[in-house]
């Protein structure tokens, strides 16, 4: 690992540590305030909790440096910004649903050196930092190296994703409805988890049509750092276009194809045949 993140990585999975204590003991208490956000999506007094907890370990280790996270906000002024989710899958929370994770991730000169992702209800984490391989495991000391599939044809395909609605907002239902139909397999394992599959192997295509920064920063690091590619839906960067198109490399031309709205003709007997 670059010796230049390695300091920034173990912070990480220092906070990480203590923000999962948190948010399990709320997680198991099921007894926290749920209220709903402008934006219609809920929020929890866990989700505010973990990242006040966040927030104070980064100004006692990091108070330099800027932070951005989805309750917080910004604050601060520099090249470097963390950037934090502190639960991503809050739905899946409020229900009881295991599948949800603390986000951790380091903005430098606006590439991602390093990306934190745990699942303390899934008992994993995955990490990763620029130029040193993703990991997943308990620590870093005890990390099994990560590597995408080498599947090569949509054919063979595993795609995962968390809904259908926002392709049909962003105007691109259609195009999403026939990649589906073109890979073998679809399962909306959602969220964070879709892409950190995509990093073990075994998903081999990850595509959401809007996400926040703190929705997709740490998951960037570990996907590319594990083999895979990470663009946005047109291909640019994910951190500008806030999507995203995930994949192992060798299928991501063919799923960005596949999502051009002026290389697909209507579908709607399909789409309606699909419902």
């Amino acid at each position: 690992m670059p010796a230049e993140h390695t300091d920034d990585l173990r912070l990480a999975h220092v906070i990480a540590d203590q923000v999962d204590a948190l948010t399990m003991a709320r997680f198991k208490a099921m007894d926290f305030t749920v209220e709903t956000k402008p934006d219609l999506s809920p929020v929890t007094d866990a989700d505010r909790d973990a990242e006040e907890l966040v927030r104070a370990l980064l100004g006692r280790h990091r108070s330099r440096d800027a932070v951005l996270g989805e309750e917080g906000g910004s604050t601060g002024h520099s090249s470097r910004r963390w950037i934090i989710d502190p639960i991503d899958g809050t739905k899946n929370f409020v229900r009881g649903v295991p599948v949800w994770a603390t986000l951790i991730a380091l903005i430098e000169d606006d590439e991602v050196v390093v990306g934190l992702v745990s699942a303390p209800a899934l008992t994993r984490r995955w990490w990763a930092a620029k130029g040193g391989g993703a990991w997943t495991g308990r620590n870093l000391s005890q990390g099994r190296r990560l590597e995408v599939s080498k599947v090569g044809t949509l054919d063979d395909a595993s795609l995962s994703y968390s809904s259908l609605g926002g392709w049909g907002e962003r105007g691109q239902f259609e195009q999403f409805l026939r990649l589906m139909m073109s890979c073998w397999r679809t399962r909306a394992y959602g969220d964070f988890w879709s892409y950190m599959l995509l990093a073990e192997g075994a998903v081999d295509i990850a595509a959401e049509p809007e996400l926040n920064l703190w929705d997709i920063a740490a998951l960037i690091p570990i996907v590319t750092e594990a083999g895979g590619t990470f663009t946005g839906v047109d291909g640019g960067s994910p951190l500008s276009e806030l999507n995203a198109v995930a994949t192992n490399g060798r299928l991501h031309e063919s799923v960005l194809d596949a999502l051009r709205v002026d290389d697909a003709a209507p579908a709607e007997q399909e789409r309606d045949a699909y419902l």
